[in-house]
């Protein structure tokens, strides 16, 4: 056996070491909710995107199909051991104490889709008579049972950041084979422009003024920030809203890559005048130093679609641009704009990339 794999008792001192000095303390709170609550809190303020309970940007859209949503409301009727959801304070300047799920999603959307009467159960196996029906069609003293069934809420405290959350879903869902929306792209959308996206998502330049961590890499975040920013620089005013994110992109990709007139070349000099700009006159715009961390933290989309769309909006106007000043950043109404749990409804996407145009043009 190779010298380094041997297990010394010097390597096993470095081992301890490496892992109390990359284990995080992160604090939490194990609560319980009945569903009635649970749902209340999610759909409260939902369209105004001001519920307590919200979806982040990184998590993807409903994904269970009605079998797999009767199935889990079958579970709940049974009494089975359901997993904890796992939620996230988010604390900010305008602090709305509102819970980030990290995990979830799927479960809180199942109860309330079958609250609202908007499923209806099928292909059950052992509960066979419940087939067919929403919930409106349970006897009144089932529903009551229904709605006061708890479920178990871990919370973490406001100390936990998006590093931190994002590396909690990515593990908890890390047994799961399932394709995150960019690895369904590649494999069921290749084409010129997808071929574009691979390339400029390799530019070390991009990379590091977004901070990507290894784990946003593997995910292939950069592909996606890259379609991001061409999707809503060309077709920003006729963005749907954030339940049909995935689609808007979908069909921008479809119709980059089948277009016929699609110049690549213009659009690497677009995507390099928006480096170069962001780079020469705010190069930390796009992440955040944490004095206490010694580190940056990573961009996120919002920031990084309301900046670098901002940015190639201001210079299609203006290509020599020059900028004067750069205070707009640290505005408050900038960090509103763009805050983690900012709305992602067509107004306010449209407010805030025109906001930073809208500035730059004014600051120029």
């Amino acid at each position: 056996m190779s010298s380094q794999l041997e297990i010394t008792d010097e390597r096993k001192e470095n081992a301890e070491a490496e892992i109390r000095d990359k284990t995080k303390r992160v604090d939490y709170n194990t609560l319980e909710y009945p569903i009635e609550v649970i749902v209340q809190k999610y759909l409260d303020g939902k369209d105004e995107d001001e519920n307590e309970l919200f979806i982040p940007d990184y998590q993807r859209e409903m994904a269970w199909d009605e079998d797999r949503q009767s199935k889990f409301i079958e579970s709940v009727m049974l009494g089975l051991p359901i997993p904890s959801i796992f939620v996230a304070d988010i604390s900010g300047s305008d602090d709305l104490a509102r819970l980030e799920i990290i995990d979830g999603t799927q479960r809180i959307r199942t109860l309330a889709n079958f609250i609202n009467n908007e499923l209806k159960l099928q292909n059950l196996k052992k509960l066979e008579n419940l087939n067919g029906f929403t919930f409106r069609d349970l006897p009144l003293p089932r529903q009551r049972r229904f709605n006061r069934t708890t479920m178990r809420m871990i919370q973490l405290t406001e100390e936990a950041d998006e590093e931190i959350r994002r590396d909690l879903f990515e593990r908890i869902n890390s047994g799961s084979v399932e394709l995150n929306e960019m690895e369904k792209r590649r494999g069921s959308q290749p084409g010129k422009f997808l071929d574009l996206i691979e390339e400029l998502s390799k530019e070390q330049q991009f990379r590091a003024l977004c901070s990507f961590t290894e784990i946003q890499i593997n995910k292939r975040d950069p592909q996606e920030f890259i379609l991001r920013f061409f999707a809503f620089l060309n077709n920003y005013r006729n963005y749907p809203g954030k339940s049909n994110i995935h689609k808007f992109l979908d069909d921008y990709l479809k119709q980059e890559n089948e277009s016929k007139t699609l110049d690549i070349n213009v659009y690497k000099d677009e995507f390099s005048s928006m480096l170069h700009f962001v780079t020469k006159y705010f190069p930390d715009a796009l992440h955040t130093y944490v004095k206490s961390k010694n580190r940056y933290e990573p961009t996120t989309r919002i920031k990084f679609e309301s900046i670098t769309v901002g940015v190639a909006l201001a210079l299609r106007k203006y290509p020599t641009l020059i900028l004067k000043s750069t205070s707009f950043l640290d505005s408050e109404e900038f960090k509103k704009l763009t805050k983690s749990d900012a709305s992602s409804s067509q107004n306010k996407v449209i407010n805030r990339i025109e906001y930073v145009r809208d500035q730059l043009l004014g600051n120029s």
